[in-house]
């Protein structure tokens, strides 16, 4: 009697609406599973239609096509002799459920709809799905006719039931169940369920790995049993990339690791293992045992076929491996290049144009496309025909051979440093030295010309001229005249997107590239359609923290020495005037704070959900050995005055690589007002209360803040941050 199986589980770089590629990908994937031996092929949550259609959801079309091509795969030879799992979206009573469809020759076993939805950050889905509810019940499912005539069956089973075939049991789950208080694991595996199956469309976070593998080795440790997990990889059209990492356990331990960042659309894990693992395993846990005797049975959907052969003695099985985890860094070079490289190809454009200023921000957005390009030379090596066809058709080149990095960033990669009368030599001379190294097309030009012609139609019509501060003009003077810079470059960096390529004598168009960090969005340190007005920002859910990190990396991983002086340098937007030649103006003096600081704002505002009080309270314990509650007061009243006043330009925010779970992009994912009463009087009093109470129990050990004025309607400031204040009056 056979006791041996081989399961597969899928990662799919799968596209929301592309059906057909879609479809492609399946087959793909299942004909790998079967060349490996697997009885069992599981893929990715609604991987028929793609994760991310959202709205289109709603779509009677998306309903269609989708079981069309259910009908496609039913049809298939390929899909023949192996129980496939697919995800798609099924109305059942009209009803939209988000789905898994399990079939095997040509006759749909059981659709098992989702219990638990995803509902919170970056997912929606009870805007489009409603959770079945209805524990271990199922119902009849009356199938399309074009389905009937090719399963010839007229009803299947609907609802929360498991599959019994002649040598084991398998049960579902889907994505998000996983991660519920009580997982549907936990019933049906006390229910003698051994093979546990979750198809998922979860997306890339710094730091989620861990989270994701502790949850799928804990749900075994505990229960035993083995565990499959597939994973929609790759970017779907939208922010989020998905970043595969589908794996197989069993009993605690991991015997197949897929990997997390990859340009290969088809990955398929496989694994051999014993039942009798599984069962020998949960013979010993006496409290199991004990509770499994009093288990409510789930329905059973009888299979009449075997995972395992009657011979299959010399099968040799899977051995337990040690995951293998990624740094921050080494996640931030590769994702996000990734999801570069899925952006370009699918968007049909001939590369990137980038505004390269010589700080950390640009440089690391330009390291990322340098990694994307190591990443399509490598794939090439390894025998990608598939990003081989693609880069063929950006180059437009049909013998192109990708060999080197630095040749293909030439062909892929415009960098350009737009200079002005505030710019340093140093800054232009860092920003051609990392250009040279990664091999990019770069262009240095002067913008002065228009800023000096903008401001001279201002001042024709006006009679008036504004000046510097430095010069004697005005805080607001002082400001319009950093913006008109800042928006200046915007307009020329379109311009020789759609052009350079063009005076070059090659084809088509650049996709604009952005470099605002997550921090500087949080507090709205950036201006209104400036260069952060791109068409896409890789690093526009990073923290500056992790991007020095990345930076770092670089110069030690690609070997670009360029990158050491711009780490050392001071971070600038370099839009005043200069003193005696050298920068006058950093991003941390303007700002009243540092980047270490604004991260730890942002993870207590959206993760931790504290308003200005509950933040000054959290913040009294954390910063305790450093600042006084008066001083965490004026920081926090400091922060929320900024954050209220340019939180408008979030409205407007690039479409940027979602990896920081405090991103502040209000089109999606921090669903928060933008118009605010800016001096939170109620908030601000609580605050004051709290601080006066607790002043007397402060310590004399502290380390001192500065000095403290009043300003910013009646907030009190640190003396440091009044300089500043202008940069929050105007509208950046």
């Amino acid at each position: 009697m056979g006791r041996r199986v081989t399961v597969a589980t899928c990662a799919l770089n799968q596209w929301a609406l592309d059906f057909e590629g879609n479809l492609q990908r399946i087959l793909k994937s299942i004909e790998i599973a079967k060349c490996k031996g697997a009885t069992y092929r599981l893929g990715p949550e609604l991987e028929i239609c793609g994760y991310g259609c959202w709205d289109h959801y709603y779509e009677s079309d998306t309903l269609l096509h989708s079981l069309q091509v259910l009908a496609a795969l039913l049809e298939s030879p390929v899909t023949q002799d192996i129980i496939c799992d697919v995800g798609m979206p099924v109305m059942h009573r009209n009803v939209r459920y988000n789905c898994r469809v399990i079939f095997l020759n040509r006759r749909i076993l059981l659709i098992r709809p989702k219990m638990a939805l995803a509902n919170e950050g970056n997912y929606r889905e009870l805007r489009w799905f409603t959770p079945w509810s209805r524990t271990r019940q199922t119902e009849e499912y009356f199938l399309p006719r074009m389905l009937q005539s090719l399963t010839k069956q007229e009803t299947v089973p609907f609802g929360d039931a498991v599959l019994a075939t002649r040598d084991t049991c398998i049960g579902s789950e889907i994505c998000e169940e996983l991660w519920t208080p009580h997982s549907p694991h936990v019933d049906m595996g006390l229910d003698g369920v051994e093979i546990f199956t979750n198809a998922s469309g979860s997306h890339h976070v710094l730091r989620k790995a861990h989270a994701r593998v502790d949850l799928v080795t804990m749900a075994t440790t505990k229960n035993g049993g083995i565990y499959l997990l597939a994973n929609q990889k790759g970017c779907d059209g939208d922010r989020l990339y998905y970043d595969g990492c589908a794996l197989i356990a069993m009993n605690g331990h991991i015997l197949a690791q897929g990997s997390q960042f990859s340009l290969d659309d088809v990955e398929v894990l496989t694994a051999t293992l014993d039942l009798e693992d599984v069962r020998s395993y949960r013979a010993e846990i006496s409290s199991r045992n004990l509770a499994a005797s009093k288990a409510s049975p789930y329905p059973r959907v009888k299979v009449d076929f075997a995972l395992s052969s009657r011979e299959d003695l010399l099968e040799p099985l899977s051995e337990p491996l040690e995951w293998k985890y990624h740094s921050p860094a080494k996640e931030i070079s590769l994702g996000p290049a990734c999801w570069l490289w899925d952006f370009l190809r699918r968007s049909q454009q001939a590369g990137f144009f980038l505004p390269l200023s010589g700080g950390v921000d640009s440089a690391a957005t330009a390291c990322l496309v340098y990694s994307m390009c190591r990443q399509v030379c490598e794939a090439v090596n390894n025998g990608n025909q598939e990003v081989l066809a693609d880069v063929r058709t950006i180059v437009d080149q049909l013998d192109y051979m990708p060999r080197d990095p630095r040749e293909l960033c030439g062909r892929v990669l415009t960098t350009c440093y737009m200079a002005s009368e505030n710019s340093s030599r140093e800054t232009r001379d860092r920003a051609a030295e990392l250009a040279r190294q990664i091999g990019s097309h770069h262009i240095g030009l002067d913008i002065d010309p228009a800023v000096k012609a903008v401001v001279g139609i201002f001042s024709l019509a006006t009679g008036k001229r504004p000046l510097f501060a430095v010069h004697g003009g005005s805080r607001r003077e002082n400001l319009a005249l950093q913006n008109v810079q800042a928006r200046i470059r915007m307009v020329v960096a379109y311009l020789f997107a759609q052009l350079s390529l063009w005076a070059r004598g090659a084809r088509g168009g650049l996709l604009v590239l952005g470099s605002a960090n997550v921090d500087e969005s949080l507090l709205g340190y950036l201006t209104k359609y400036d260069c952060s007005s791109a068409d896409i920002n890789p690093i526009g859910g990073i923290s500056k923290t992790d991007l020095r990190a990345f930076v770092h990396f670089c110069l030690e991983h690609f070997q670009l020495p360029a990158l050491e002086g711009i780490l050392a340098a001071p971070a600038t937007a370099e839009l005043e005037p200069l003193a005696d030649g050298r920068v006058s103006q950093t991003d941390e003096e303007d700002m009243g704070m540092t980047y270490a600081d604004l991260s730890v704002y942002g993870r207590l505002r959206k993760v931790a959900k504290t308003g200005p009080y509950g933040m000054f309270c959290k913040l009294v314990s954390l910063w305790k050995d450093v600042c006084s509650p008066r001083q965490v007061a004026d920081k926090v009243r400091w922060f929320f005055c900024k954050y209220s006043m340019n939180r408008h330009k979030m409205t407007t925010l690039t479409p940027a690589y979602h990896a920081e779970s405090y991103s502040p992009d209000d089109n999606r994912f921090d669903l928060r007002p933008f118009l605010y009463n800016t001096s939170w009087p109620w908030q601000f009093r609580c605050i004051e209360a709290q601080a006066s109470r607790l002043r007397s129990r402060v310590t004399a050990g502290l380390r001192s803040c500065p000095a403290s004025v009043p300003t910013c309607r009646g907030v009190v400031l640190p003396q440091q941050w009044h300089t500043s204040l202008h940069q929050v009056t105007g509208c950046r």
